[in-house]
């Protein structure tokens, strides 16, 4: 019996209610079966690791098409989906409305919205606008039900604006503004999480896994709640790829192929 959106929603706010959980991020269809045949219970879409999959550069795909692909990979399992909806799409609040309001309907059980322009000179949104975009998007989950778990992020660390006060006090006004979990991805010592995890508490903290090092106990040791691990699986599965087709290009030869996972398993899994 196929689990309900409804369902699929509840599990996953309840799993941000205490403990510590990983929730991976596939980049198709496959690798989200894939991942909740491994025993995974809520997984999360990486905009990096999909684009890549339709041969585009991150942050160069269109709404549509995440849109298409957040329904496809819902359909596909059984267990909560989360969006990496990058900045919703859209400048204004109203645009960021209309997309969060199309994202809800694909059945995915969370999303992300972020506080990067996009603009190198000007890498993050001023702080009102920020905050007046987590608003929308709260408005606009909260029109569709209000079930879908809202992630507010603060892009700071990965535009290279390491500076901790300005990450919490945003973080801080996300929550406020409506966000149930929050999340800067690039922060990486545990001073950095630590100061996160108490600036939004009791609230919910999502940590991009990375150059931290950190393991899953480790982390929830400092009270993050759940783990991410952005294009990482993506950029694993491309490595692969491009060694054996390196080899082939450039030496005529075929001993990379001999790495592969076996195809009788993959067909086992996916049987």
């Amino acid at each position: 019996m196929m689990v309900s959106t409804a369902d699929k929603r509840a599990t996953f706010r309840r799993m941000h209610e205490a403990g510590c959980f990983v929730l991976p991020n596939p980049f198709d269809v496959g690798s989200a079966r894939a991942l909740q045949r491994l025993g995974f219970k809520a997984i999360a879409s990486t905009s990096a690791g999909f684009a890549w999959s339709i041969g585009k550069a991150d942050n160069h795909v269109t709404v549509d098409e995440v849109l298409a692909h957040l329904t496809a990979l819902a359909a596909s399992v059984d267990i909560p989906v989360n969006a990496d909806f990058e900045g919703g799409f859209a400048h204004d609040t109203e645009g960021v409305v209309a997309n969060v309001t199309r994202a809800v309907a694909t059945g995915i059980a969370g999303l992300s919205i972020e506080d990067s322009t996009g603009d190198k000179a000007n890498p993050l949104y001023a702080r009102e606008l920020a905050v007046a975009r987590i608003k929308a998007a709260r408005r606009a989950i909260d029109a569709a039900g209000g079930e879908v778990l809202l992630t507010g992020r603060c892009e700071a660390f990965l535009w290279g604006q390491a500076d901790i006060k300005l990450v919490t006090d945003r973080l801080i006004a996300y929550a406020e503004a409506g966000a149930d979990c929050l999340y800067a991805p690039g922060i990486k010592t545990r001073e950095e999480i630590e100061a996160v995890v108490k600036a939004v508490a009791p609230k919910p903290v999502n940590l991009l896994i990375g150059a931290s090092g950190l393991s899953l106990r480790e982390a929830e040791a400092l009270g993050v709640r759940r783990i991410s691990v952005g294009g990482s699986l993506a950029r694993v599965a491309w490595a692969g790829f491009m060694r054996a087709a390196k080899e082939m290009a450039e030496q005529g030869t075929f001993t990379e192929l001999s790495a592969g996972y076996p195809g009788g398993e993959l067909n086992k899994l996916f049987g």
